[in-house]
């Protein structure tokens, strides 16, 4: 928990660690935190839905995620949207 806002280029805090550098818990921890953060709504924005929330996951391979992190989201998409939908409409917000 501690590492999981580290960034893979190193510009995250709290240490500025660095690609491998970063726990791999906390690689996958990141991504997840930011993932539900996307799709969750906030009192001052309405959430994402999920293939937009990916989307942003997606464009910051090799900047904010690890790219084995992003590889394996990125397999797993299809069945995470599939749960989302299947938990209802409010937790599924996908276009297709």
């Amino acid at each position: 928990v501690l590492h999981h806002h580290e960034r893979w280029d190193g510009r995250g805090y709290p240490h500025g660690l660095a690609g491998p550098d970063i726990p791999r818990a906390a690689q996958v921890l990141a991504l997840a935190d930011t993932f539900d953060a996307l799709t969750s709504s906030r009192a001052y924005r309405a959430a994402r839905a999920a293939d937009r929330a990916a989307e942003v996951i997606l464009g910051e391979e090799g900047r904010q995620f690890s790219p084995e992190m992003v590889a394996a989201f990125r397999d797993a998409l299809p069945e995470l949207v599939e749960t989302l939908r299947a938990a209802g409409p409010a937790a599924a917000r996908t276009r297709a």
